[in-house]
This record gives structure tokens, C-alpha cells and sequence, in this order.
């Protein structure tokens, strides 16, 4: 995998959702990672539901954790509810966090 992914992987999990105690990349919000050869990062990302109040947010602190990883110059942030989001798409860890088993 490209490194600059791991990088950005590890900025997002440093972004939350003000309303959950968990990363937007360990719940499973994170659909697609991709850096071309011009140094843009490409994140395709999802909601828990379309009608979050903090979506703009999300996006721009998604959009930030990404062009702030070492090796990347530019980002774009696509969001999307194809597949729409559900509990299965959150890690093991983030489940046990909210109670769901």
C-alpha cells in the first residue's frame, strides 16, 4: 500500500463525529483511499445518515486529515450513501466502544 494512505489513514482517526465517541475511519465512514501520481488525495467517505447536521464539517476535516499527510499536496473529498452506512461497516474495536456486539 502506499505509505501516504497509511499517513492519512492515521489523520483520520483523528477526526469524530461531535455526536460519537469514535474516529470516522473506525466507524467505517471511510469507503476508498487513493493518492495519484500528482500527489492528490482521493477520499471517498459516507455519513451515518444523510441528514447529518455536521456533514460540511466532516467532509472539510476529512478533507484537512488528508492533505495534511507528508506527501500530500492536494484533496478532494466525495461523499456518498451508495452503500448507505450500517453497524457492520464499524471495526471490532469501535463496536465494543459503543456497546454494539
Amino acid at each position: 500500500m502506499d505509505p501516504r494512505i497509511d499517513l492519512i489513514i492515521e489523520n483520520l482517526k483523528e477526526v469524530y463525529d461531535p455526536e460519537i465517541p469514535v474516529n470516522i475511519y473506525d466507524l467505517g465512514l471511510i469507503y476508498n483511499i487513493d493518492v495519484d501520481e500528482n500527489n492528490k488525495a482521493s477520499v471517498i467517505m459516507t455519513l451515518t445518515a444523510p441528514g447529518c447536521p455536521v456533514a460540511d464539517m466532516l467532509v472539510e476535516d476529512t478533507r484537512q486529515a488528508a492533505i495534511t499527510a507528508e506527501g500530500v499536496d492536494d484533496a478532494h473529498v466525495e461523499l456518498t450513501f451508495d452503500p448507505p452506512w450500517e453497524k457492520s461497516m464499524m471495526s471490532e474495536e469501535a463496536r465494543l466502544e459503543l456497546g454494539f456486539f
